[in-house]
């Protein structure tokens, strides 16, 4: 058998497993269920184990009243789906179902719904992780190479530039880092930390949260603050917070995207330093380099 890199048109057409996109879909509807349908069951159970482990226990610590925190004209059919939750698609119409906006009055929350809540929220953001593992799970001829470019992907949500970072690509990671935290650091000052509330800012809250790891750590510092007075500047805080999350998915893309081009071979000059050209796992020495796919070739 040819090498993986040396002969990218073997990767894309020969090693199915599957079709890559009605994986990534199973995922969607229900965690593991790609990985399944693409022959790997002990680690579709492992996912399933895992996302949804954490969407049910963050279910059990919040009561099911993640989605009370929205105000009633904001409590709509399509409302949920905003939230990051939503990448755990099983997931939330079992909450919906179950829970939905509530019993029509206020109560008091549960001790612990804050910490619930995030729970919940992540298992949607790593679930879309697990629908990326199985769209390259089936694209690949080597299994073991389908978790690359969702490693350092995963990396870029746990901490921005950590993924570049993890890729060689030194300087951009350092700059991602600078920016998107620097942001997400002066949107909370501007907000004085009322930015980290999910109750006082359900949607702004959602985009915050793509950033990751640095909101979700200041959320556990300093999200349980009091506000007792107006904040001047909360709007512009509220916006450059979310702004800083939803650059974070650039981030990851940008990440993406170049460990999918490692892993497939196809030229690096688009995704930064063309020295990582050499590097041993990219195309061997000599090889012609691989065409970029055409639109819909990798998923057929």
């Amino acid at each position: 058998m040819r090498g993986l890199v040396a002969d990218p048109a073997h990767n894309l057409k020969d090693t199915h497993r599957g079709n890559a996109n009605t994986a990534a879909a199973l995922t969607w509807l229900v965690p593991g269920a790609g990985h399944l349908f693409l022959g790997r069951g002990a680690l579709g159970l492992i996912v399933f184990a895992v996302v949804e482990g954490l969407y049910f226990f963050g279910l059990r610590l919040s009561g099911g009243m993640t989605f009370e925190f929205l105000d009633a004209e904001l409590r709509t059919l399509v409302a949920p789906l905003l939230s990051p939750e939503s990448g755990n698609l099983g997931g939330i119409l079992w909450q919906m179902k179950s829970f939905g906006f509530g019993i029509g009055r206020v109560r008091e929350w549960p001790e612990h719904i804050v910490l619930g809540s995030a729970l919940s929220a992540t298992s949607g953001v790593l679930n879309a992780f697990a629908m990326a593992h199985a769209h390259m799970l089936a694209r690949v001829a080597k299994p073991s190479d389908a978790a690359k470019p969702v490693l350092s992907t995963l990396l870029t949500w746990v901490c921005p530039g950590l993924g570049h970072l993890h890729q060689g690509r030194v300087v951009r990671g350092a700059v991602v880092f600078v920016l998107l935290v620097g942001m997400f650091a002066l949107g909370t000052f501007f907000a004085e930390g009322s930015n980290l509330s999910r109750e006082r800012h359900f949607y702004y809250w959602a985009g915050q949260f793509l950033l990751g790891g640095p909101a979700l750590l200041s959320e556990a510092l300093f999200g349980s603050m009091r506000v007792t007075r107006d904040i001047p500047y909360v709007e512009a805080g509220l916006v450059f917070g979310c702004v800083a999350g939803l650059l974070n998915v650039l981030a990851m893309i940008d990440v993406y995207g170049y460990g999918e081009a490692k892993v497939f071979g196809w030229p690096l000059k688009h995704h930064g330093d063309r020295s990582e050209d050499a590097k041993s796992d990219g195309p061997s020495a000599g090889a012609r380099p691989a065409e970029m796919p055409k639109l819909g070739e990798i998923s057929t």
